[in-house]
């Protein structure tokens, strides 16, 4: 059963629904969700499947537009909460999962054998040794290149074991030699270049590292930091000159165009790369190269995630669904309805789109676990001074001691020691 609820009507409605609408011959699963047109009717159809093969319970999903929900979830778990909930991993789940209102479900994990299916997600679901929820869906960041480009500058375009990262910095070299942009990107748009440092942090000092510095625990001083900054460096002067005024769909166009040879961007931006006229032929994509070796390899992976609520009526039910929506059945069927990546590994995605294959396999095999994205992994006002900097380094290298001593003043001030 679906209720479509937006606006600010929204929690009224819901919290009337979950009392008003149970259904009396059958056991009752409430689940808030946000979800855009095409999500729902893959949430319609696995809720129908599941409901098929558990003809007993009535799985009851109550949808609000995006900012609605974003506005009730604290007040609607606190005050009368679903059995389910819709949110985001990592950082992002901390503060509902600290405040009580996430149930802990280890034990399901445990039981359906998921610190396995689901291991490149383990880290990002973990906090105080238990896992608060499942992981259903993902998608790729990494580098996407113009073989073109590397045909123009006389350079082997790399393979599927992409390059090193002493490579990838001689290929720029080249690359600017024959008049490409190494690296195109947008930091008029201040999302696309703090990509490029989350992977310069993932690499340079692996995953908690980057999760503790969003967390704001790490110094913006430390030797760590100042590390990965030292890679920025070497990587700021191949970035496109005119990257401060330019979005990133137009950051996009100077790769189709041959113009500049890689942008790092996630999978969604294909579809742009495509409709400027790129074809599986030219457009080609590979992780970003490792930094510091031994550093099990991370990957960016914004996830989204359903979580089992602390007050939920129903929990047993509730955690049977969770169990089916964390099957590599479920997550292959509905990753192929929204074109996104299942985080079980047993599922399997179509392997005639190469960027999703590409994709599924560099996340399948993360080792290092999976980054949800700065904005994501660090709360709004420091995700924001993070960006600030990130694009003031990018245009002012120099400022390098300023940047820094800002960001530290900031992080001292939100996180008082």
């Amino acid at each position: 059963m679906v209720h479509r609820k937006t606006g600010a009507l929204a929690l009224m409605a819901a919290l009337l629904m979950s009392t008003s609408a149970i259904a009396q011959d059958k056991r009752v699963v409430t689940w808030n969700a946000d979800y855009d047109p095409i999500p729902l009717a893959a949430a319609e159809a696995m809720i129908a499947d599941f409901e098929a093969a558990n003809p007993e319970i009535d799985v009851q999903i109550t949808n609000f537009d995006h900012e609605a929900y974003k506005n009730a979830i604290r007040n609607f778990l606190t005050a009368d909460p679903p059995d389910l909930a819709n949110w985001y991993a990592a950082n992002r789940m901390r503060p509902f999962v600290e405040a009580g209102l996430f149930a802990d479900i280890s034990d399901l994990w445990a039981s359906e054998g998921l610190t396995d299916a689901l291991a490149s997600s383990l880290p990002s679901m973990t906090i105080d040794g238990k896992q608060w929820g499942i992981p259903y869906t993902y998608y790729q960041w990494g580098i996407y290149f113009n073989r073109d480009a590397y045909a123009a500058a006389g350079i082997e375009a790399p393979g599927e074991a992409g390059v090193t990262w002493e490579q990838f910095l001689a290929n720029c070299e080249t690359f600017k030699a024959a008049g490409i942009d190494c690296l195109t990107t947008s930091s008029l748009e201040q999302w696309p270049v703090a990509g490029v440092f989350d992977y310069l942090s993932l690499r340079t000092n692996g995953y908690q590292f980057h999760s503790d510095l969003a967390a704001g625990k790490i110094s913006w001083t430390s030797p760590e930091a100042r590390a990965v900054f030292a890679e920025f460096a070497k990587l700021q002067p191949y970035v496109s000159e005119g990257h401060a005024a330019i979005k990133w769909q137009d950051a996009a166009a100077l790769l189709v165009q041959g113009k500049a040879a890689h942008f790092v961007m996630g999978n969604f931006a294909v579809g742009v790369f495509k409709e400027g006229g790129m074809t599986n032929d030219n457009l080609g994509f590979m992780v970003f190269p490792e930094i510091t070796a031994g550093v099990a390899r991370a990957e960016e992976a914004p996830t989204d995630t359903t979580h089992l609520t602390s007050g939920a009526k129903n929990p047993d039910d509730a955690k049977k669904f969770l169990a089916y929506m964390a099957s590599a059945e479920a997550q292959t069927k509905w990753n192929a309805a929204v074109g996104q990546l299942p985080t079980n590994k047993n599922a399997s995605v179509d392997a005639a789109d190469p960027f999703l294959s590409a994709g599924f396999e560099a996340l399948s095999t993360a080792t290092g676990g999976i980054a949800q994205f700065w904005d994501r992994d660090a709360d709004a006002e420091y995700a924001k001074a993070g960006m600030d900097a990130f694009q003031q380094f990018l245009v002012q290298p120099d400022q390098l001691e300023a940047i820094l001593e800002r960001l530290e003043q900031t992080r001292l001030r939100l996180y008082p020691q």
